[in-house]
């Protein structure tokens, strides 16, 4: 049984990541969750994973109250027309991650918007499919609410429940401007991170042996499935346009100041570096809140299985709390450099205590 105030029943057309990450946190809450997917091999793996029960051909019975529509943005407008002829639910939302152009084609096809809120779960991975979902991908994730002004309040009420049921932070705000934050914070990254990672395909041996940490750092997300983005790109043009033409711009000016070689050119590009440094700090920290600066205590570890493990329960009793976590590997060798980022006043504890118990960290 649902716990109280969440929706009893929910439908989630599409089993995906996203999809199926939703479907295993309504289980979790005791939601009946029923599951449809045009791909069969997609729709067997969330059902054998636990996300739900296949939804029945025909007739369903009594409607959902919230149907969850996990679709591409190109596919939402026509998604929900058909599931609002079907009756599959009271009350629907989505999940992609452009706002606008859906919702302009939903108003354009007649689309019942008094039972829509359009819907952005700000959370993800590299990796696509149900095999890759998680019942907690959203936990204390931002959750974007684009309501129109024909959002009933009932229906406004049974998505905000859904976002915060799955663990998320609802954030009420407008499609248009949405769409303009997401090409900044998301969609413009991800095609810059693209255009680095592209420049490695004609790399030799030599340069890949000296890949360290920042390359992976930056090209991470260019490793998602470019079918999905292609999509996402085209239906968010041209705030990401502008994005990059933005982007585009600063580069070009570094790369041209650069081959001039002077002083003067290079006190030009440490500007850029200098915005970088400033705009980085704008990022939220934890949970959403201030960002803020920790002390990073390198320890270096044997790749065995159970040195993490062992690392975090020594910090656990020393009483200190692991905010941040990465792994350097050292090429060719069996180890590598754990990077523990901790408060600046409990680095010192912590290495002590590593220390301690045998391990090498540096001073």
């Amino acid at each position: 049984m649902a716990e109280k105030g969440i929706p009893a029943r929910v439908t989630v057309i599409g089993t995906g990541l996203i999809g199926t990450s939703i479907a295993l946190a309504m289980r979790e809450r005791g939601t009946e969750v029923l599951l449809t997917d045009r791909d069969a091999a997609s729709l067997a793996m969330a059902v054998e994973l636990g996300a739900g029960e296949a939804l029945p051909d025909g007739a369903a019975g009594a409607p959902a109250d919230l149907a969850v529509l996990a679709v591409p943005p190109a596919a939402v407008a026509v998604t929900l027309l058909d599931a609002q002829k079907r009756g599959l639910a009271t009350a629907y939302t989505d999940v992609a991650s452009v706002k606008a152009l859906p919702l302009r084609q939903a108003a354009e096809l007649g689309c019942d918007l008094s039972t829509f809120v359009a819907g952005h779960p700000l959370a993800g991975r590299e990796r696509s499919g149900p095999a890759a979902a998680r019942g907690d991908l959203f936990l204390g994730r931002p959750w974007a609410l684009c309501p129109t002004e024909a959002a009933a309040p009932e229906t406004i009420e049974a998505v905000t429940a859904l976002a915060r049921a799955c663990g998320a932070e609802p954030v009420v705000v407008d499609a248009e401007h949405h769409d303009r934050a997401v090409a900044l914070v998301s969609h413009g990254p991800h095609v810059v991170s693209a255009a680095v990672a592209a420049r490695l395909t004609a790399a030799d041996d030599v340069a890949l042996g000296l890949a360290g940490q920042g390359v992976r750092d930056v090209t991470r997300i260019a490793a998602s499935d470019p079918r999905l983005w292609i999509g996402i790109l085209s239906a968010n043009s041209a705030p990401v346009a502008d994005v990059l033409e933005a982007v585009a711009t600063d580069l070009a000016v570094a790369a041209s100041l650069l081959r001039d070689g002077s002083e003067e050119a290079a006190t030009h590009v440490a500007d850029l570096l200098l915005r970088g440094n400033a705009g980085r700090a704008q990022i939220p920290g934890k949970h959403g809140g201030e960002a803020s600066s920790y002390s990073v205590v390198q320890v270096v570890i044997p790749d065995r299985p159970g040195e993490l493990a062992m690392i975090f329960q020594a910090a656990g009793i020393a009483g200190v709390n692991i905010e941040d976590v990465t792994i350097e590997h050292s090429p060719g060798r069996p180890l590598g450099v754990l990077e523990l980022s901790v408060k600046p006043d409990a680095a010192e504890k912590l290495a002590a205590e590593l220390r301690a118990r045998g391990w090498s960290v540096p001073a």
